[in-house]
């Protein structure tokens, strides 16, 4: 067999040569052939289901389009065949007859001594990942080229789920099928999932492993059914050596989607294939999904993601500022203690809101963000913060502050100084500072009067105390989470 062409977007494999029997049909003129079809098709319907394909001839001499899956041999039979073999006619000299297979059914009509091609696949929604003559790690399309394990920092919250994909994404024995990741929006689920399939391919190039969103598992069993490739798209689901799913509470209350969900699981781990979900809430509560497919959910490693801690946060922070100093060439990849910590304290939610405050201060700053004070980077972000969350006022920190601490907020704007009520006051200012955009002197003005300078003082006395205090840090995280709502 040789690989003799591939048309636009496609790869030919090192160290590989034309036959001598296709002297006449250069790459040259495929290629043409294939910015044509991209032109009257589309870039995402080319992309989808034609720029994986690639032009092969037998060993008997035949030349045949295969492509990574029989879903897509079936798209383009039915879509595109006809166009694609005027075109072939047109750019053949020797108007050679051109066949269309599937990779599995050209590699199961070719001798065993026919080059073994890896068989990582990765679907999203069904586009594959190109796949290379020699077995090495396909680009995968739709994983996120920044979500791998060197770039996910582990921390309490998360360390247990980040062990067990790691457990799996090596491929090790005593696994538990299947794995369901759950927890809020915004916990790293997303990372952890990518990280899973770009681990599993690198150690595994020869295993077959199936990307997917929930969405795209919907739409992409929806298309198959009406255009009755279902048998199709059963099988290269049911022949993955590693399928994950995201975000797979969205199939719930869909109930043919559920059904081919549950049949397919059942396939998989019966055949002791690995099978990995993410989900919003834990299998036992998604209550609009099937019984039996909820059930089955539950019956592997059900491992949940909390969230992240101020500490964790914090190193979230600096890894993403190496991150974004390489990517950006920053000459000084740091920010100021403060500013990093009103971050980790203002954005405890969501990392993604997290990260996505730090790239608003890059953006801004570029290589000054390492000289920005805490001022500065409220005043950038305070745009931002307006339209996307709760306005928090200095009223009801001090109404939540007094509440928590049992006392009445007339007790924190008074002038009485023992530690039963200045360490509460110490603490709604630090609140104050960081949950609004009030400056100093208005927080103190709110505070009965007040200097800025005793503001200044009490946040830098919380901000000291809390690195030691783990009840402060408790109390600060739990009042921020109640006025955030």
């Amino acid at each position: 067999m040789t690989t003799i062409g591939y048309g636009s977007g496609f790869g030919r494999s090192a160290g590989q040569v034309l036959s001598s029997g296709v002297a006449d049909m250069p790459p040259a003129v495929w290629s043409k052939a294939c910015v044509a079809l991209k032109a009257e098709l589309g870039d995402d319907t080319f992309g989808s289901w034609l720029a994986h394909a690639a032009l092969r001839e037998t060993a008997d001499g035949d030349l045949v389009l295969v492509t990574s899956t029989g879903i897509a041999r079936d798209w383009i039979r039915r879509n595109a065949w006809r166009r694609v073999t005027e075109l072939w006619t047109q750019c053949d000299p020797l108007q050679r007859r051109l066949d269309l297979k599937s990779r599995v059914e050209f590699d199961g009509d070719e001798p065993a001594a026919v080059d073994a091609v890896a068989s990582t696949v990765v679907l999203e929604p069904v586009a594959m990942a190109e796949v290379s003559e020699q077995p090495v790690v396909a680009r995968a399309v739709g994983l996120q080229d920044r979500f791998r394990f060197d770039t996910f920092v582990p921390g309490p919250a998360n360390e247990f789920a980040h062990a067990v994909a790691k457990r799996v994404a090596t491929w090790s024995d005593g696994h538990f099928n299947p794995v369901v990741f759950h927890g809020p929006y915004g916990f790293g689920k997303t990372h952890l999932l990518n990280a899973i399939a770009w681990e599993a391919m690198r150690t595994a190039p020869h295993r077959k492993v199936i990307y997917l969103t929930a969405e795209r598992f919907l739409t992409s069993f929806v298309r198959a059914m009406m255009d009755r490739t279902g048998p199709a798209f059963k099988e290269e689901l049911r022949t993955a050596d590693l399928l994950l799913i995201d975000d797979v509470h969205f199939i719930a209350g869909k109930q043919s989607s559920q059904e081919e969900l549950f049949h397919t699981l059942t396939a998989l781990t019966q055949d002791g294939r690995r099978v990995v979900f993410t989900a919003d809430r834990a299998p036992g509560d998604l209550a609009e999904m099937d019984a039996r497919l909820r059930s089955h959910l539950q019956s592997g490693l059900v491992c949940g993601i909390e969230p992240a801690d101020r500490m964790l946060r914090l190193g979230i922070l600096e890894r993403k500022l190496d991150e974004l100093g390489r990517q950006q060439g920053l000459v000084a990849a740091g920010a100021r203690p403060e500013v990093l910590q009103f971050l980790a304290d203002r954005f405890t939610d969501s990392v993604r809101e997290l990260e996505g405050a730090l790239n608003t201060l890059v953006a801004h700053a570029g290589n000054g963000v390492s000289l920005l004070g805490l001022e500065e980077a409220q005043a950038i972000l305070r745009p931002h913060l307006r339209g996307g969350e709760k306005r928090i006022t200095i009223d009801e920190i001090q109404k939540a502050a007094a509440e928590h601490y049992g006392m009445k907020q007339a007790d924190l704007i008074s002038e009485r100084r023992n530690r039963a009520i200045a360490r509460p006051r110490q603490a709604a200012m630090w609140l104050a500072k960081h949950l609004t955009t009030r400056s100093l002197p208005d927080i103190g003005r709110r505070f009965g009067g007040r200097d800025h300078t005793t503001v200044l003082h009490a946040v830098r006395r919380i901000e000291e105390l809390k690195v030691g205090d783990a009840q402060l840090a408790r109390d600060l995280e739990t009042l921020s989470r109640k006025l955030r709502g």
